[in-house]
């Protein structure tokens, strides 16, 4: 059983564009043209092209293409923005709003052509004629997870001691603490995203592939195959082995910029121990980890 796992895209087409190329480089390699491309979500926001990411994934679903594309927190935001300007995900911050810069949907909505100068009425009248109403029914529409022999994929991962099969789309898209904190083995290998890491890591029960590309870094790509995880790169399949103790860096992302071109990648920060949120607290944004690559 082999299958292949995108992380978090944030519009970035031309990384995405790089990721399905390392996978048919791998495809050729191993003479397997049919297994699946498992897109975990956070397919817009931040990045410069979220509308030329859902054409694209649009398209090659169309197209036959082998490719599963799940919903992330991100997307939700979109969909609920587009169907009323006050409508806000009940799971994000109450400091936060989808258009607030940190979160990233002005930029999703500029590469539709809105002018984000406009009063916030006007901002969302320009919207709702600019991003065509089969893009806001496909985020709807997005899988809040997919399930195969062995590995659950979802965007930020499960609740844990909940039967994968009564996993509710508020965790699936949402949840961070809980799980990560977990040791228990959840029935299925996660892969999922959600929150930055340096770099893909292997904790035993689950595997976190979102490596902020939202943030100049990279959008890596892995492959599964018979239960071992390897990261796609233009070298070649790179193993990723297990490691449950390695440390989950809570926070870090926050504090490392991305390279300007041509500029020297930054030191990596020394993990530091963070006090744990309020009960029911969920944070947004570039969370834990991220790695200093470019």
């Amino acid at each position: 059983m082999r299958a292949y796992a995108i992380g978090d895209i944030h519009g970035q087409l031309r990384k995405l564009q790089h990721a399905h190329m390392l996978i048919e480089q791998d495809r050729v390699e191993t003479g397997d043209d049919a297994a699946l491309v498992i897109h975990l979500g956070d397919l817009v926001d931040r990045g410069a092209n979220s509308r030329k990411v859902i054409e694209l994934l649009m398209q090659g679903q169309a197209e036959g293409q082998p490719w599963i594309v799940l919903k992330g927190n991100h997307d939700r935001m979109m969909a609920l923005y587009l169907q009323t300007p006050s409508a806000r995900d009940h799971r994000l911050r109450t400091d936060l709003e989808w258009l607030h810069p940190r979160i990233g949907g002005l930029t999703a909505l500029e590469s539709y052509g809105v002018d984000t100068t406009l009063p916030a009425d006007a901002m969302h009248r320009a919207a709702r004629t600019a991003v065509p109403q089969e893009h806001v029914e496909y985020l709807e529409d997005l899988l809040p997870f997919y399930r195969m022999e062995g590995l659950f994929f979802c965007h930020a991962g499960v609740k844990p001691g909940v039967p994968l099969q009564e996993q509710v789309e508020d965790d699936l898209i949402w949840i961070r603490d809980e799980f990560h904190q977990s040791h228990l083995d959840h029935g299925a290998l996660i892969i999922h995203g959600h929150t930055p890491v340096y770099s893909v890591s292997h904790y035993g029960n689950r595997v976190d592939i979102d490596t902020g590309s939202a943030f100049g870094h990279d959008l890596s790509t892995v492959v599964i195959e018979d239960g071992q995880v390897f990261l796609l790169t233009d070298e070649g399949r790179k193993a990723v082995l297990p490691n449950r103790d390695q440390p989950h860096n809570m926070g870090q992302a926050r504090v490392t910029p991305a390279p300007a071109p041509g500029e020297a990648l930054p030191a990596q920060p020394v993990p530091q121990p963070v006090a744990a949120k309020p009960a029911g607290q969920t944070d947004l944004g570039p969370a834990p980890q991220l790695k200093n690559r470019g």
